[in-house]
C-alpha cells in the first residue's frame, strides 16, 4: 500500500513523490500495479522474457517484473502513464497511433518505454538503433514493422484528418480503440480486481494419468490462513465444455483422470497475500504412472488405449473431399510428384496470459475475462455451473492477443464456480507456465500427398492424406479435419481430387484453433509439392502457379462455382519482384561462398467463416434522443481491428461521419451476438450485418424526412439535418418516441452467409466468400551451419475491398511474423518450452523487410466487395520460406520447424 506519512520506501513515480510500505524484495511490477494502481505496466511472463513490463528507472529501461522494490528506492520511475500530459498524448504515443503500432496493445507500454529511453538519448535514431533498443520487448501481433516506423517518425508527420461522411471505407483510419492502448489506460484481463476479491489458483496435472484426492480438509487446516478448495464434486452443472456442441468433452475440473499435462484438478481460493505464497507441492493427491498416448501413430495402432472410453477408437472425426478419379488421372499424368511433411505443436504465445474476474450482480454471475467468443463463453459457462444463460453475463476484457486459443474456455467456469459457491468476487491470472501447459496449440500434422500434371504443366489430379493430432480433447479438431480437405488443393484448379484428414486423440496438449485451422500445415506440403511439379514440367515456379490458378467461373474441389477469384491478380503482382529477386540471387550465388541466396513463392486461399454451417452476426445501430449515434458491436477485437473496420462500414452505409459513432460492447447484456472472432469472419459477416443495419437506419431516416436516396445526413446536437439539393428537412430526435431498444431511431440487422452443406464426398458450398494471396520470400542459407536468414517477403493479398489500408498492412506484417516463426523456430514441447525463453518467437531483430501489395477484386457477396484477411496472411509464409531454402541449398525440409540442424541434415541428404 502507499503510505502518506513518509514511512516506507521512498521513490518518485511519474514526477510524484510516493512512499510504499511493502517488502523490499517485492517485484516492482506488483508494486506499480497492485500498490500504486498503475496497471499500464503489463506482466506477460514474470521472468524478463517478454519485456511488456518495461519501465524507466533513472532513465534506463528495466523489466519491472525482475526489479525488486529495494532497487528502486530513492529512484525516479517513469511508466507509460507518465509519457503524456493528462489528456494529451506524447509525440511517441501519437506516432504509435498514427502508424497502427498498437494492435492488441498488451506489449505497447513496454515498447513505448523502451523507445522513449532511446529517444531521450537521441532524437534521430537509426533503424538499427531502434531495433537494438526494442530487441528485449516481444510483440506477437504487429510483426514490428509499424512499431519501427512509428519510432522513426516521432514528430515528423501528422495524423490524416477524419474522413468525411461516406468516405470512411478505404481511408487509413487510426484504430478507434487505439488511444487507451497507447495511453496505458486500456484494461486487460488482469487489470480489474474487484474489491475484496478472492485470488484463485489451480492445481494442475503433471502428466496424463488417473489420480486420487486425499485428506483435503486436513490439508486446509494446516494452512496459515483461511483457504477454500474446490474440486469437480463442487460443480453444480454438466462438467463438460467444448466449442462444438456435438463434441463437448472437456471437464472444467478433471474428476478422477487427467487426460493431459496441465489439466486443472482442483482450485484453491483465499486472500491474495496467502494464495500468492501458498505452497501447493504437498496438496493431497496421488497420481498413477503416466501411460498416455504420445502421438497420432501410437493412437492409431489397433488395440491402442482409448483416450475417451465412450468413443470406438481415437479418431475423433474424418473429413474428406472427393471429385473425379484422381488415381486414374495420376496414372496417366506426364509428371508425378509425391511428398511427406510433418509439423509439430505451435504455441499461440500471446503476451497476455489468461486472466479475469467474477462477481455477482444480484442473481447474475458477471465474468470479465479475455475471450474471442463472449456468447459461446456465456452458454458454456452457464451449462457447467448449472445456470440459465440469462443469469451469466460475459464482459470481454481487452484481449492481449488470441489467434484462436482464446476461443476456448479457460478460467471462466473456474472463477465462476468460486464466486457462485462463496458469494464473493474472485480473480485469477494464469502464470506463463500454466497458460502454455493448459491451453490449445496448433495441430501437429503428419501429411502425405501426390499430384500430377499433363505435358503442358496443367494439374490433372491430387491425393492428400493427413493425421492431425487433436490431443486430449476435441476443441476445434472437427473444424480442422473438415477444413483441411477443402483447402489442401490450394487456390488451383484440380479436376480429380481426393483429400482426407483425421483429427486423432492422444494424451498430448489439446490442439485447437490457430490462425488457419490446419490450412497452413496443408499449404506447406501442397506448395512444396507444386514446386516439384514445376521443376519436372520444366516451368518457372510462378508461371506454373499462374497456369493452374483458379479463375472466375471455375469450380472448386467441392464443386462450388467461384466468383471474385483474385489469386491470379496476386500472382501477377509478384511478377516483377519475382524476376528481380531471381536476378539478385543469381548474381550472389555466382560469386560462390558458403552463403547461398534462395527465392521461394507460395499461394493461399481461405474460406471466411464456419465451414458449411450457420454463421450469423447481428448489429444494432441507434440514435438517442440527445443525438448520440451508438453502434452495438459484439465482435471482440483482439487486435485485428474489428472495432474500427465494422464502424467504418456502418458509418458509410448510414451516411454519417465515422467521428459520430460511439462504440458499445462487446458485452453479452448490451450487444447482439456477432459470433466468434475467428476464421477471418468479422469483416465479411459482421461487416455485412453492419452494412445492412446502416442501410436500414438510413432508409428509416429518409422515409421520415421524405427524402431520396441521394440525400446527405448530418447530426447537429439532437437534430438530424437531411439535405437533398435545395431541399432540407430537420428531425428533432428529442421529440420522437423512444422505441423498444431505447432509441429515438434504430435498426438491427443480421447476416448469415449463404452456404450449402457438404455431402459424403465433400461436395457443396462451404463458404460464401474466399480470400486469396501469394507471397515471395528471399533468404540466405549458410551451407556450413544450416542457419537461415530471411531478407524480404513481398506479400500480395486480395482483400476484395480494402476497408482500412493501415490496419490491413498491419495484419499482413503480423501474420508473416507468425508464419516465419512456424517455419524457422517455433516448436512447443510439453514440459520443456513452457516459457518465452525456451519457446522462441520472432523478435524485432529477426524480421525481414515486408512489402505489402493490396489487391482489390471485389467479391459479390462481401460487404462493399470485402473479403477476409487475418487468417490468409499467415498461410503462404512458411511454404514460401521452405521453397526458398530448397532453392538456395537443395535441402528439402520434411519436418518443421526448419531448425539449423534439420536444414544442415537436409543439405547433406540432398548432396548425397
Amino acid at each position: 500500500m502507499v503510505v502518506k506519512d513518509g514511512a516506507g520506501i521512498q521513490l518518485t513515480v511519474n514526477g510524484r513523490a510516493v512512499s510504499v510500505d511493502a517488502p523490499p524484495a517485492r517485484r516492482l511490477s506488483d508494486v506499480l500495479r497492485g500498490d500504486l494502481g498503475l496497471t499500464g505496466t503489463k506482466v506477460g511472463c514474470d521472468a524478463g522474457d517478454c519485456g511488456a513490463c518495461t519501465v524507466l528507472l533513472d532513465g534506463a529501461p528495466v523489466c519491472a517484473c525482475l526489479t525488486p522494490l529495494a532497487r528502486a528506492a530513492g529512484g525516479d520511475l517513469r511508466t507509460v502513464e507518465g509519457l503524456g500530459d493528462g489528456a494529451v498524448l506524447s509525440p511517441l504515443q501519437q506516432a504509435f497511433l498514427r502508424h497502427g503500432a498498437a494492435q492488441c496493445g498488451i506489449c505497447t507500454p513496454g515498447m513505448l518505454m523502451a523507445a522513449q529511453a532511446l529517444l531521450d538519448r537521441t532524437t534521430t535514431p537509426t533503424r538499427a538503433e531502434v531495433e537494438d533498443a526494442l530487441g528485449g520487448v516481444l510483440c506477437r501481433c504487429t510483426g514490428y514493422a509499424s512499431i519501427t516506423a512509428a519510432v522513426l517518425d516521432v514528430g515528423s508527420s501528422v495524423s490524416p484528418p477524419a474522413p468525411d461522411a461516406g468516405a470512411a471505407v478505404g481511408a487509413p483510419v487510426e484504430r478507434l480503440d487505439g488511444r487507451p492502448k497507447v495511453a496505458g489506460s486500456e484494461l486487460f484481463g488482469a487489470d480489474h480486481a474487484p474489491r475484496d476479491a478472492l485470488l484463485v489458483r489451480a492445481l494442475r496435472a503433471p502428466h496424463a494419468a488417473a489420480f486420487r484426492l486425499g485428506d483435503i480438509p486436513g490439508w486446509v487446516r494446516s494452512r496459515h490462513g483461511p483457504v477454500q478448495v474446490f474440486t469437480a464434486a463442487d460443480i453444480p452443472g454438466d462438467n463438460r465444455f467444448g466449442v462444438i456442441p456435438a463434441f463437448r468433452d472437456q471437464p472444467a475440473l478433471a474428476e478422477s483422470h487427467a487426460r493431459m499435462r496441465g489439466e486443472a484438478i482442483a482450485l484453491v481460493a483465499g486472500d491474495p497475500v496467502l494464495i500468492e505464497s501458498l505452497d501447493l507441492s504437498d496438496f493431497p493427491v496421488t497420481w498413477d504412472t503416466d501411460s498416455g498416448l504420445a502421438d497420432s501413430d501410437a493412437a492409431r495402432v489397433p488395440g491402442a488405449a482409448r483416450v475417451h472410453d465412450e468413443r470406438e477408437d481415437n479418431i475423433l472425426i474424418t473429413g474428406r473431399v472427393r471429385t473425379g478419379s484422381p488415381e486414374a488421372a495420376l496414372a496417366g499424368s506426364a509428371h508425378l510428384a509425391e511428398a511427406r511433411m510433418q509439423t509439430g505443436y505451435v504455441e499461440h504465445a500471446y503476451i497476455e496470459p489468461e486472466a479475469g474476474a467474477a462477481w455477482m450482480d444480484g442473481d447474475t454471475l458477471v465474468i470479465r475475462a479475455c475471450t474471442q467468443a463472449p456468447m459461446m463463453d456465456r452458454d458454456d459457462t452457464a451449462r457447467v455451473l448449472g445456470l440459465p444463460p440469462k443469469r451469466v453475463r460475459i464482459i470481454p476484457a481487452a484481449a492481449g492477443g488470441g489467434f484462436g486459443s482464446k476461443l476456448d474456455l479457460s478460467l471462466q467456469p473456474l472463477i465462476g464456480l468460486v464466486t457462485l459457491k462463496t458469494g464473493r468476487p474472485s480473480r485469477m491470472t494464469f502464470s506463463r507456465r500454466d497458460s502454455m501447459a493448459s491451453t490449445t496449440k496448433r495441430h501437429p500434422s503428419d501429411m502425405t500427398a501426390r499430384a500430377g500434371v499433363d505435358a503442358d504443366g496443367r494439374l490433372v489430379g491430387m491425393v492428400f492424406d493427413g493425421d492431425f493430432n487433436t490431443g486430449a480433447y476435441a476443441s476445434w479438431g472437427p473444424t480442422v479435419a473438415v477444413r483441411v480437405p477443402v483447402h489442401a488443393s490450394g487456390p488451383y484448379k484440380v479436376p480429380n481430387y481426393h483429400a482426407e484428414a483425421r483429427a486423432v486423440h492422444t494424451n498430448c496438449p489439446t490442439a485447437g484453433a490457430f490462425r488457419g485451422f490446419g490450412v497452413p500445415q496443408a499449404a506447406i506440403l501442397q506448395e512444396s509439392l507444386f514446386d516439384d511439379l514445376a521443376a519436372k514440367a520444366g516451368m518457372d515456379r510462378l508461371a506454373f502457379r499462374r497456369r493452374n490458378a483458379l479463375r472466375d467461373g471455375d469450380r472448386s474441389v467441392c464443386g462450388q462455382v467461384l466468383h471474385g477469384v483474385g489469386i491470379d491478380e496476386c500472382l501477377a503482382a509478384l511478377e516483377t519482384p519475382w524476376s528481380e529477386a531471381l536476378a539478385v540471387a543469381g548474381r550472389i550465388n555466382a560469386a560462390g561462398g558458403d552463403v547461398r541466396r534462395g527465392v521461394g513463392i507460395a499461394s493461399c486461399w481461405y474460406g471466411c467463416g464456419n465451414t458449411a454451417l450457420p454463421n450469423p452476426s447481428t448489429i444494432r445501430l441507434g440514435l438517442t434522443a440527445e443525438g448520440q449515434l451508438c453502434l452495438h458491436q459484439g465482435a471482440t477485437d483482439i487486435g485485428q481491428g474489428a472495432n474500427t473496420v465494422i464502424a467504418q462500414i456502418a458509418a458509410d452505409a448510414l451516411g454519417l461521419p465515422l467521428s459520430d459513432v460511439t462504440l458499445i460492447g462487446p458485452d453479452t447484456e448490451l450487444t447482439p451476438d456477432c459470433g466468434k472472432t475467428s476464421a477471418s469472419r468479422q469483416t465479411v459477416i459482421t461487416g455485412k450485418a453492419a452494412l445492412l443495419a446502416g442501410a436500414a437506419l438510413r432508409s428509416r431516416i429518409l422515409a421520415l424526412g421524405n427524402m431520396g436516396d441521394g440525400a446527405n445526413l448530418r447530426l447537429v446536437g439532437a437534430r438530424l439535418v437531411i439535405r437533398e439539393g435545395p431541399g432540407k428537412r430537420v428531425i428533432d430526435l428529442a421529440t420522437l418516441p423512444v422505441d423498444d431498444r431505447g432509441y429515438a431511431l434504430s435498426a438491427e440487422e443480421s447476416y448469415d452467409p449463404p452456404t450449402r452443406p457438404l455431402d459424403e464426398n465433400g461436395q457443396g458450398a462451404p463458404y460464401a466468400v474466399y480470400g486469396y494471396g501469394a507471397q515471395l520470400a528471399e533468404l540466405d542459407v549458410d551451407m556450413t551451419l544450416g542457419a537461415v536468414r530471411v531478407h524480404r517477403i513481398t506479400a500480395a493479398h486480395d482483400l476484395g475491398r480494402v476497408i482500412n489500408p493501415l490496419l490491413a498492412r498491419g495484419q499482413i506484417e503480423g501474420g508473416i511474423a507468425q508464419g516465419m516463426g512456424m517455419a524457422l523456430m517455433e516448436e512447443y514441447l510439453p514440459g520443456r518450452t513452457e516459457n518465452l525463453h525456451d519457446y522462441l518467437i520472432p523478435t524485432i531483430g529477426d524480421m525481414p523487410e515486408i512489402r505489402s501489395i493490396l489487391i482489390e477484386k471485389p467479391d459479390p457477396e462481401g460487404p462493399m466487395g470485402a473479403k477476409g484477411l487475418g487468417e490468409h496472411v499467415l498461410i503462404p509464409t512458411a511454404p514460401a520460406i521452405l521453397n526458398a531454402i530448397r532453392d538456395a541449398s537443395g535441402a528439402r525440409i520434411t519436418r518443421l520447424p526448419a531448425l539449423p540442424h534439420r536444414v544442415l541434415a537436409a543439405i547433406r541428404e540432398a548432396r548425397a
